[in-house]
């Protein structure tokens, strides 16, 4: 590996004599590392082992082709890094009540798939993006995820904090100078400088900045980067502590873990070098807004609501309908918790929104067309639809969004299952079924491996 001397230089200094034996472990492989959704995935435990600070979170003994496993497509678990999973303790020690939280930096979607297990019931996440294209892959893997309380938006921070109050946690997972993923991707090594790091810094002083006024005075912000230097971690947490009075929590962690603490004052942060924990680096702080402030918002006039009743049989599609409000944007139905109706009303007024609660389907004509969110959705009502059930190499085949033959099948939408789990819809005509799969999420690949993936 061949890295910047700049970096290196600064890096000693952090880490003394610790140095050679860091250096050793960016020579290492990168450990393989998963969490399960629960909701989904109901067989127990995994027989490899756990990530320590993270419940559901797993170390695979080597890298699987996910592609091909279709309950990785289902949403049954996320490949995430090890050490992010940490922010899920924040949560746990701190977050005890229904809450509104923000991840505002979310794509490609591990910590929001996180937090919307981590967060109480009869919670709302909103997962932000800036970059549209990013915001889409966003909005995939929560749609994947299955959880009903999550919207997907696509906006600047600034804009989202003209939100004032509305949010009780926000994490800002700050754009970095990737230091933490050296030892995974070449470009980050080629990519850095110490006026790169400067200029990392600086935004993510804006980001915090733009944001701020949309954290409730005594809300908790969770500021979090994959890198090693002190002017993008302690610095900047030092800073957000100074300009907006906020005091930085300490989180309780277990020895064994090897999280290392502040390397520049003494902030309770928290730390992970490779050398010391199993994953790659990760820094993270905990702070809470003072009180104090009062804001009183305006109602608007609500343009989002629907102009008409849901029908009776689209609302049949979600276990416990009389839970849901039934919303209509343009021919498209969604069935959002009826606990934050209002809200979700307001983000459309806001926000440019990307996704939200449980896309059921759209009407075409005197058609319905079931939408892939209801299907993969943790709410779907599996008696609402004809399933059947579908053998690796057709669930690959599905995947790919290729024609299927399916055998002695009634006419109409079908729930295609595998090992149980859903995987999608067909609409079977007879003598094939039509492959309802969408077009942007199927496998390219035509590499199929010779046997089975299996990685739960």
């Amino acid at each position: 590996m061949n890295l910047p001397s700049d970096f290196i230089g600064r890096t000693k200094k952090i880490l003394g004599d610790e140095w050679e034996v860091f250096l050793s472990a960016l020579s290492e492989e990168s450990p393989v590392s998963i969490r399960l959704n629960k909701r989904k995935y109901h067989a127990g435990d995994l027989s490899c082992n756990a990530v320590p600070w993270s419940e559901g979170g797993y170390y695979l003994p080597s890298r699987p082709s996910f592609t091909f496993d279709p309950l990785f497509h289902a949403g049954c678990y996320y490949v995430q890094e090890a050490s992010s999973m940490f922010i899920g303790q924040a949560f746990s020690q701190y977050v005890k009540g229904e809450v509104k939280v923000l991840d505002l930096c979310a794509a490609p979607g591990g910590k929001s798939t996180l937090i919307a297990d981590a967060i109480p019931e009869g919670s709302l996440l909103v997962a932000n993006e800036v970059i549209r294209s990013r915001a889409n892959i966003l909005s995939e893997n929560i749609t994947k995820w299955g959880n009903e309380h999550v919207v997907a938006t696509n906006n600047d921070p600034a804009k989202i904090g003209e939100l004032t109050h509305f949010f009780d946690v926000v994490l800002v997972d700050a754009p970095c100078s990737g230091e933490g993923m050296f030892r995974k991707d070449e470009i980050a090594i080629k990519e850095w400088s110490v006026a790169n790091v400067q200029l990392c810094k600086e935004r993510q002083q804006r980001i915090v900045a733009d944001v701020w006024a949309a954290l409730k005075p005594g809300g908790l912000l969770i500021y979090s980067t994959c890198t090693y230097n002190t002017d993008e971690n302690e610095d900047n947490v030092q800073w957000i502590a100074d300009e907006f009075g906020a005091e930085v929590l300490p989180v309780q962690t277990e020895v064994e873990w090897g999280i290392s603490g502040a390397k520049k004052g003494n902030l309770p942060v928290y730390r992970f070098f490779p050398h010391r924990t199993k994953g790659e680096g990760f820094f993270m702080a905990l702070l809470r807004k003072p009180e104090g402030e009062t804001y009183q918002r305006r109602a608007k006039k609500d343009k989002g609501k629907a102009k008409a009743s849901a029908p009776q049989s689209v609302k049949g599609y979600v276990e416990t309908p009389d839970s849901f409000d039934f919303l209509q944007r343009r021919n498209d139905w969604y069935a959002i918790p009826k606990a934050y109706t209002e809200d979700i009303h307001f983000l459309l007024q806001e926000l440019n929104v990307i996704s939200m609660g449980i896309h059921l389907g759209e009407e075409k004509g005197k058609d319905f067309l079931p939408a892939h969110g209801l299907a993969i959705s943790n709410k779907l009502n599996r008696t609402a639809f004809p399933a059947y059930e579908v053998d690796w190499r057709t669930a690959i085949a599905y995947l790919k969004r290729e024609p299927l033959l399916l055998d002695d099948q009634p006419k109409g939408y079908i729930l295609l299952t595998y090992k149980g789990i859903a995987l999608g819809f067909v609409k079977n005509i007879g003598n094939r079924a039509n492959n309802l799969y969408p077009q942007e999420w199927r496998i390219r690949s035509n590499n199929l491996p010779a046997s089975e993936i299996t990685v739960l």
